[in-house]
């Protein structure tokens, strides 16, 4: 079986190629061209360069590759699709389509159309499941009973961010809800929070409870824990088994080092 790779920015592509490579698979990849480090094509073995709007092209190319099951890996940030990207009549008709313009709706709606082509996209961790951590505690130092606190008010504001396909990061203080995410991403958001209460944050990110998990799965890494030291976030609380943890033994190094707490839930 072909597989394909929509490859967004950061290193979340870089990871599933290597975890492909292991598992014996060769990837035909679409990288976005306003968002992948051109360094994919280096590691890539075929590799074409498509715009946000280029949704034909793409399907064209994993046609062309016998592609039958495609993983997207990487963020395209929202913002992009409403910054001068042009679509192409593939993607016009699918826009058309869509009863709004949320992440879930953009994404599902390219699934859809890559359906339609025999084309499945699936679990984006699909080659990754070694970077699912398990329930608990993951740093040497566990929540405090402040940050526990914040860490149950925050998992209430994120069911209820849940309903309303909004992101999937929270920062509490003293519980009372800091910032949320919009479109600007999680380290953006956790600076931001920085700025308006700094000290004693709490950041909770997690994975909605019907996470689909072909896309827009929560991903953290030594950036979040970066992020969190210039704020002044003591704790991050993430979902067990649907949060990928980049770079993971550095994450726990540094988070040990600055003294945050990390844990799974």
């Amino acid at each position: 079986m072909n597989f394909g790779l929509i490859a967004g920015n950061g290193r979340f592509p870089f990871l599933v190629i290597e975890g492909a490579r292991r598992a014996g698979v060769s990837l035909s990849v679409a990288a976005i061209r306003e968002e992948t480090d051109p360094e994919i094509e280096r590691v890539a073995d075929q590799v074409i360069w498509v715009g946000i709007g280029q949704l034909g092209k793409m399907i064209r190319f994993f046609k062309n590759a016998g592609v039958e099951r495609a993983v997207m890996a990487g963020q395209v940030k929202h913002v992009q699709i409403f910054s001068g990207a042009i679509p192409d009549a593939r993607m016009l008709k699918m826009l058309l389509k869509l009863p709004r313009r949320n992440t879930e709706s953009l994404i599902g709606g390219i699934a859809d159309e890559l359906a339609a082509e025999g084309i499945e996209l699936i679990d984006s961790t699909y080659f990754l499941k070694d970077h699912l951590p398990e329930k608990g505690v993951l740093s040497r130092r566990g929540p405090d009973r402040h940050e526990m606190e914040n860490i149950d008010y925050g998992l209430e504001v994120a069911h209820g961010m849940a309903r309303l396909n909004l992101g999937q990061t929270i920062v509490i203080r003293a519980k009372a809800c800091v910032a949320v995410e919009a479109m600007e991403g999680t380290d953006e958001t956790i600076r931001r929070a920085g700025t308006l209460a700094k000290g004693r944050l709490t950041v909770v990110k997690i994975a909605k409870p019907d996470q689909d998990m072909r896309f827009d799965v929560p991903v953290v890494g030594v950036p979040t824990i970066e992020s969190m030291v210039t704020a002044g976030a003591t704790c991050l609380c993430i979902s067990a088994g649907k949060t990928l943890m980049f770079e993971r033994e550095e994450m726990i190094r540094l988070a040990d080092k600055q003294k945050i707490a990390i844990v799974a839930v």
